[in-house]
């Protein structure tokens, strides 16, 4: 009997999988191996550290330009290896008081052969990429240290700077808003930190330059991407679009939004849902995974019957059904506090994946236009594009990538086949004590809600500090609005509060402390036990600083904008790693020191109660579409 074509398929699935699975052991095999190899190099530059530690301050600096030179004579970067990862482990002792720990050794390594190196939170990946950041700089070759935004990248230059710098290396950083004349001297340096927006956008830059002087970049020969999962692959096909004014945009934008306010809507989840909707009265159908709006022909014949035309789908009316077409998604697909934020008459897009404000960025093909009619905000110009790439493109043009990040094996096969990346899972330096709890399931949003509500209670009660995760500013808003009833005390992080995204992060870790986030907002900030010193230091000391500003204005000395920068300028110093001798900055500094100290001590007391009632708890309010992010 011959099979069916569903049995032939529910074959080669099975086969599939099977196969799949013995790569996966054979993979997991190779990564023992590869672990092995490390940990004997490893031991080797364990044994270097005798020889390198009695070295004065002169001596190891004259010790890195020996390197230096070996490298610029062509010897390999794996001989060089086990005396750089040394000679940065020292520098980074004597600079930062961090000893990189043998797993970050073996990190560093991961980095160097061009993988991606998974390490759980919290094992230290920034001081991973200065090994592999130093040692492939030794030829001469600039090195890219990409994060997710600038402050990281600011922070990360200025403090892991103090290793380079020690050991005669050049550090740049990448700014948003920075000039070419300020862009070229970082990008000259040996490593330069930046976003990887910006190292895309002047890629761009670069191709549209008429004079060869004018370009900055100088070359794509290594990158360490840090939240690699992230930039690689949320991002993949963001495209980076360099655009010019185009024409004005069409009074059409707001006539088709006044069409498309007094048409009926169907929402269907499932996209076959919608083949069997032919003869229906809604207007128009959202898909909702699809996220795309089409005109049923019920909907078509009312459009053809508001603008006065005889058939909306002869070519003469493709212009029209363009301006319908995106006047029906901006009302029925685009969410007002989910997709964009409305602020100071612009629309203003969330990035869905980390629910950050992407300021600047504009939906194409007219469909910002039709959401701001929609708002009721100013139309602005419709804008041409003179220059795009996909970061997806725009990595696969370095010589050799290599990534950082807490989640990467669930996307292992995507790294492989898109950008021939493997994923090595790092040990961590100690066991893992947290406990990860089974999904609960619930019948329907009420009890689920019910359910959450009464979590957040029982641990506030005890003063365990509750972190609680959902996809979207709506779903916040709600726990939010129930928490207020009850008269709980709580923090709403989302991108409604995208300026104090780090502070409110930082300090989720204190005792009776309840915080609601939205996705994947605060990446890259440490929620301390007890509170963030560092943050509270940095609070006190903007308090103080105001005042302080308030009082010169009232004087005549200063004006308001003046005393603005001026705050800013000495809270962005504070914290600071950059060499100065500015009296100014020098004694904030030290007033930031002593903040910090009178900080720290109540914050390791507040960490001990907080161990008592349990640690730190994590609640994810539902399944997001990416395992990884939950």
């Amino acid at each position: 009997m011959p099979c069916s074509r569903a049995v032939l398929t529910n074959i080669w699935l099975l086969r599939k999988t099977a196969y799949m699975g013995f790569l996966s052991k054979l993979l997991t095999m190779g990564e023992g191996k590869q672990l092995k190899r490390y940990q004997a190099i490893v031991d080797t530059i364990n044994g270097l550290e005798a020889s390198i530690k009695p070295k004065t301050d002169a001596e190891l600096r004259a010790f890195s330009d020996s390197l230096r030179e070996r490298a610029a004579a062509g010897e390999d970067t794996a001989a060089l290896l086990p005396e750089a990862f040394a000679a940065v482990r020292e520098a980074s002792v004597r600079t930062t008081g961090l000893r990189h720990f043998d797993v970050q050794l073996i990190g560093g390594m991961a980095l160097n052969d061009g993988q991606i190196a998974e390490m759980k939170t919290g094992e230290g990946k920034t001081l991973v990429s200065t090994l592999a950041g130093y040692l492939n700089a030794l030829s001469g070759d600039n090195v890219h240290i990409v994060t997710v935004n600038d402050y990281l990248a600011r922070r990360d230059s200025e403090w892991m700077g103090q290793i380079y710098r020690f050991l005669g290396m050049e550090v740049g950083l990448i700014q948003n808003g920075m000039r070419p004349a300020q862009k070229t001297p970082a990008y000259k340096a040996d490593v330069t930190y930046g976003t990887n927006s910006e190292f895309g956008f002047d890629y761009l830059r670069d191709n549209m330059a008429i004079y060869k002087q004018a370009m900055v970049q100088r070359g794509h020969a290594f990158a360490i991407v840090d939240e690699v999962d992230s930039i690689l692959i949320d991002e993949a096909r963001t495209p980076l679009i360099i655009s010019g004014q185009g024409e004005k945009s069409s009074q059409m934008y707001e006539i088709a939004d006044r069409f498309a306010v007094g048409l009926k809507c169907l929402r269907v989840k499932e996209v076959d849902a919608k083949e069997e909707q032919d003869d229906i009265e809604a207007d128009y159908i959202v898909d909702e995974k699809a996220k795309t709006a089409t005109l049923t022909p019920h909907g078509q014949k009312r459009a053809e019957a508001y603008f006065k035309v005889e058939n909306l789908s002869d070519p003469e009316n493709t212009t029209l059904q363009h301006y319908i077409n995106q006047a029906i998604k901006a009302r029925g697909v685009m969410q007002r506090d989910v997709d964009y934020v409305v602020r100071d008459g612009q629309i203003i897009i969330v990035d869905e994946f980390t629910g950050r404000l992407m300021f600047g960025r504009r939906y194409n093909e007219g469909l910002h236009q039709a959401i701001e009619a929609k708002e009721g905000v100013k139309v602005q110009h419709e804008s041409k594009t003179l220059a795009t790439i996909t970061f997806q493109n725009y990595f696969r043009l370095y010589g050799k990538l290599s990534g950082m990040t807490g989640t990467a094996l669930t996307e292992e096969e995507e790294f492989r086949h898109t950008y021939q990346l493997d994923v090595i899972e790092i040990p961590t330096n100690k066991p893992v004590i947290r406990k990860d709890n089974p999904d609960a399931v619930y019948k329907n949003e009420r009890g689920k809600i019910n359910a959450i509500i009464s979590r957040i209670e029982e641990c506030h009660a005890k003063g365990q500090p509750i972190l609680v995760g959902t996809i979207s500013i709506e779903k916040s808003e709600e726990l939010s609005k129930i928490l207020k009833a009850k008269g709980i005390k709580h923090t709403v992080l989302n991108a409604k509060h995208h300026e104090r995204e780090a502070d409110i992060v930082a300090q989720a870790g204190k005792y009776g402390a309840v915080t609601i986030a939205t996705n994947m907002a605060g990446r890259g900030t440490d929620i301390m036990l007890g509170g963030n010193a560092e943050t509270l230091a940095l609070d006190d000391l903007k308090r103080g600083l105001i005042k302080l500003a308030e009082s010169k204005v009232q004087e005549g000395e200063l004006d308001e904008r003046t005393a603005k920068m001026f705050v800013d300028k000495m809270v962005y110093e504070a914290n600071g790693h950059a060499e100065t001798d500015n009296p100014g900055i020098l004694a904030v500094r030290k007033k930031f020191d002593e903040l910090y100290k009178l900080h720290k001590a109540q914050t390791d007391a507040d960490a001990e109660k907080v161990r008592a009632a349990g640690g730190l708890y994590i609640l994810g309010t539902e399944r997001h579409e990416s395992r990884r992010i939950d």
